[in-house]
């Protein structure tokens, strides 16, 4: 896994997952070769939009404008891309 700058490189879903609907377990979920990680809809919509590449600063105006209600949306989208770095789903788009 290479680091990168979440604030300022774009990124996209490590092409190590499969983001999709499982019917079974009724959520989206992440695929890798060793199984599978069950997502919340909050993550399935970052994760969704991160199947393309993307930038943070785009991605959390995007999803301003889908949930505008929501409140401190941006340091929780910042805090959970962090942790998807931190776990590998997501890499920098020039990899």
């Amino acid at each position: 896994m290479t680091d990168f700058d979440i604030e300022t490189t774009a990124f996209k879903l490590n092409p190590q997952y499969q983001f999709q609907w499982e019917e079974a377990q009724q959520c989206h979920v992440l695929l890798y070769p060793e199984g599978l990680i069950k997502m919340s809809v909050s993550a399935a919509e970052i994760i969704q939009r991160c199947q393309q590449t993307a930038t943070l600063d785009g991605l959390i105006n995007e999803l301003n404008q889908a949930f505008p209600d929501a409140e401190g949306l941006a340091e929780d989208v910042r805090e959970f891309l962090q942790d998807a770095q931190r776990q590998a789903w997501i890499v920098a788009a020039n990899d």
